[in-house]
C-alpha cells in the first residue's frame, strides 16, 4: 500500500501522515541502523520503500530521538505544551481588550463629565 493512501489531510505545503505510518518508519530506520551499525543511507532506503520522503522520514527520526533523550532538544510534548500556552496567552489578551472595551464604555455612561461616543 502506497504511502499516498495513507495521506489524510493537507497540512502546510505536505501532508499530514497518521501516527502508525510514522511510528513504523521511524521503527525501521532504528532497526535498519542497529542491525547494519551504519546511518548512511538508512532513511532515503526506508522513505523510498514506504512512499515517504526522505526530508520527512529524516525529520520524524530526529524528533523521536529527542523525544527518547538521546539527542538534545526540544521534545514533542513541550513542543505542544508551549503552543498550548501560546494559544491561551492570545485568548487572554483578547478577553483583557474586551474588558478595557467595556470599562472605558460603562465609565463614559456612568460619569456625566466624560464624553459619550
Amino acid at each position: 500500500m502506497s504511502a499516498s493512501n495513507h495521506q489524510t489531510s493537507k497540512q502546510g505545503s505536505g501532508y499530514r501522515h497518521p501516527p502508525e505510518l510514522r511510528e513504523r518508519a521511524v521503527r525501521m530506520v532504528q532497526e535498519a541502523i542497529r542491525e547494519t551499525g551504519e546511518r548512511h543511507g538508512v532513511v532515503t532506503r526506508v522513505a523510498v520503500k514506504l512512499g515517504l520522503g526522505s526530508e520527512t522520514l529524516r525529520h520524524w527520526v530526529k524528533q523521536a530521538e529527542i523525544d527518547g533523550g538521546r539527542r538534545p532538544g526540544v521534545t514533542s510534548e513541550e513542543r505542544r505544551r508551549v503552543a498550548e500556552l501560546e494559544r491561551e496567552v492570545r485568548e487572554l489578551r483578547r478577553a483583557n481588550e474586551i474588558l478595557k472595551a467595556a470599562v472605558g464604555f460603562f465609565a463614559r455612561e456612568l460619569d456625566p463629565r466624560l464624553p459619550k461616543s
